[in-house]
């Protein structure tokens, strides 16, 4: 009997724990209305900034009353979004009604929809709407006419240099790394002699490579150097597919006192110069001893004549160099033209005694030079 008792028992807590079974409602509507950006709105892409735009659309509404995502959806110009070119959450990882899509973005969209480099042309996007695994599409759509860049629309992170023209050889492992100076920008102070080089954006594995064609930045090519090996700063604008190649003549120690260039510094390699066991004397001026001293690089112009470019002190003045002077002290900066101003002070054990400087624009860490007393 007792048993049969607990038996009962049981049978009726097992009757209690089912429920009926609910229906799930992944029922939603479509999204009604656009706000921005307005139809055939024309955007001149800038992906070197930070500048964006806004699509902004009405809610969908979900009929029990939970989350709706939404992505954005990008077509060609006669495209029906049968075979979307892309697709973007909206902001906050789809929840919000709107998506601020970075021009950079957008550029790299116009290019899957083959508006070419520089092109002007339109793309058709819409809204998708979910739940679960509803999706519903926006019964409209609108266009949007987008003016694209020079530059390339992926931006390498990093970049080599290498060939038999260059200072470390075809070995693509030994390449020299360019240093990043703003996103997209790279530059480096090497020299090049008869051969030929290109850029790559990687030293292992399957890399992209580019060349430089007279003032521009190609694809898949190299470049040919002929005559006898200079010196160059090579600056590279992925953001506008641009190149400039300045010869670098030479690099001298600027005495301030002497208003002129005191000593040249021959070139060393490696984006460095040294003036090596060379005596430095201060004038005698009235005011004591005078130390002050800067670099002054001269180059070959855009008119192919000598044009200088001045590297100095971010400070317009200092204190004379000692032992306690801290490594920011020998940073080289650019700096305009000007006898005294942003000038460094030599230690006051240099008077007199011979010296090496080094000046370096090697593209491995900030540039600097350096003053050993021998």
């Amino acid at each position: 009997m007792k048993k049969l008792l607990l038996l009962l028992c049981l049978l009726g807590l097992l009757t209690q724990c089912k429920e009926p079974g609910r229906d799930i409602n992944t029922n939603i509507s479509d999204v009604k209305s656009f706000f921005s950006p307005n139809d055939n709105q024309s955007v001149k892409l800038l992906p070197a900034t930070a500048a964006a735009v806004v699509f902004e659309w009405d809610q969908a509404r979900a009929e029990d009353g939970t989350l709706v995502l939404y992505e954005v959806v990008f077509d060609k110009e006669t495209g029906d979004f049968s075979k979307p070119i892309y697709k973007m959450a909206s902001d906050q990882n789809g929840v919000q009604n709107k998506a601020t899509i970075a021009h950079r973005d957008l550029n790299k969209i116009a290019a899957l929809a083959g508006i070419g480099s520089l092109g002007v042309g339109k793309l058709k996007w819409t809204v998708n709407a979910s739940r679960g695994i509803n999706v519903k599409q926006a019964g409209q759509s609108r266009l949007i006419q987008l003016e694209r860049p020079a530059g390339f629309t992926d931006i390498p992170s990093e970049v080599y240099l290498t060939g038999d023209a260059t200072e470390a050889g075809a070995d693509v492992t030994k390449a020299i790394k360019l240093k990043s100076v703003k996103p997209g920008e790279f530059e480096v102070y090497t020299s090049l002699k008869a051969g030929t080089y290109k850029f790559v954006d990687r030293t292992t594995g399957t890399a992209k490579t580019f060349n430089v064609e007279g003032t521009n930045i190609k694809e898949n090519a190299t470049t040919t150097v002929t005559g006898a090996a200079k010196v160059y700063r090579i600056y590279l604008d992925f953001n506008n597919a641009a190149a400039r190649l300045t010869e670098i003549k030479s690099v001298g120690l600027w005495y301030s006192n002497d208003n002129a260039v005191r000593f040249e510094l021959p070139y060393t390699g490696n984006g460095t110069w040294t003036l090596a066991n060379t005596k430095i004397d201060f004038p005698a001026v009235p005011w004591g001893k005078e130390e002050r001293y800067k670099f002054r690089l001269t180059v070959v112009g855009a008119d192919g004549k000598d044009a200088y470019e001045w590297l100095g002190s971010s400070n317009s003045d200092n204190q004379r160099a000692d032992a306690n002077s801290p490594a920011s002290y020998f940073y080289l900066q650019s700096i305009g033209e000007s006898q005294w101003d942003y000038s460094y002070k030599f230690n006051g054990a240099v008077d007199g005694s011979k010296v090496d400087i080094l000046v370096s624009l090697a593209p491995t860490g900030p540039y600097f030079h350096k003053v050993t007393v021998k």
